[in-house]
């Protein structure tokens, strides 16, 4: 996350030299100049070998309790209820059983992510300012997580709470398709046609290939929407304008700032959700026949 802030270019100032001017004083007029920034992390070994070597260990898992917290609000929206509306939008599409239902799975998967995103979005602006929190002199910016919600209310208001929220629907209605219908389709196709048997080998690999494409479609919202919570209030007048800013002064390669590590964490998050799941619903399945 600390890869998708780096390129933000501070603003100081500097003394415009004084014009002769008879009727009026010389005076010193400051203009805004944008700061050159030094590039702290680069890649995924040199991000966590830099914060290890200048924060310690643990600083790797900062906002842990936070995020925890959003992937509990979040997955049992997302994926509690993504079989259920899929059976309704099902019902009401009518396409053929025997085929992969691709429309009646993005429709679910766009409702569900966008549905976790309107709920839980608190979850994720902690999780975030907990992230990009700088350590000062009197420790983290926040003790707990309970005292950045209250804070955030305090300071900012409800809407603090839920800032990002729209460009956050788009990226997890993304991500979510990316994810959920991906796999979903990705393992129907192993079984199918590879003939491959519903096991450990068959969710495994359609958790990598949902993790990848998770990863190329949601990057540059994900960039967006980092860069758009960790802002300060007035700095940009909302996510559309945060994105022209950063394509313009960055390029368009910003978009896809930490993608490695982003790949990384994707991945290996649906590695482990997807074989967890399967595994749970094989136990769930057994004892309900039992």
């Amino acid at each position: 996350m600390l890869t998708r802030i780096q390129g933000e270019q501070p603003v100081r100032t500097v003394a415009m030299a004084p014009a002769l001017n008879t009727s009026a004083s010389l005076k010193l007029n400051p203009i805004p100049v944008p700061a050159t920034q030094h590039v702290q992390y680069r890649g995924l070994v040199g991000t966590i070998t830099t914060i290890t070597r200048q924060e310690g260990f643990r600083t790797l898992y900062n906002g842990l309790s936070a995020g925890l917290q959003r992937q509990l609000c979040f997955c049992s929206i997302r994926l509690g209820l993504y079989d259920t509306v899929k059976t309704f939008y099902g019902s009401l599409l009518k396409e053929n059983e025997a085929g992969l239902q691709i429309g009646t799975r993005i429709l679910a998967g766009l409702t569900t992510g966008g549905a976790a995103v309107m709920i839980a979005q608190p979850t994720d602006v902690v999780k975030v300012r907990f992230q990009a929190a700088t350590r000062s002199s009197t420790g983290r910016r926040y003790a707990s997580t309970l005292e950045a919600y209250r804070t955030i209310h305090r300071e900012e208001g409800v809407r603090g709470l839920w800032r990002g929220a729209m460009p956050n629907v788009g990226r997890n209605a993304i991500v979510n398709v990316a994810e959920i219908v991906c796999y979903d389709v990705v393992k129907d196709c192993l079984l199918l046609y590879a003939h491959m048997p519903n096991d450990i080998r068959c969710h495994f690999s359609a958790a990598v290939v949902a993790g990848l494409a998770a990863t190329i479609v949601a990057s540059p919202v994900d960039v967006v929407k980092t860069r758009y919570m960790n802002s300060p209030r007035g700095q940009y007048r909302g996510a559309i304008d945060c994105a022209i800013r950063m394509g313009a002064k960055e390029g368009m390669a910003a978009f896809y700032k930490g993608f490695v590590p982003s790949f990384a964490r994707l991945v290996s998050w649906n590695v482990v959700m997807w074989i967890s799941y399967e595994q749970l619903k094989l136990v769930i399945f057994n004892r309900s026949q039992s």
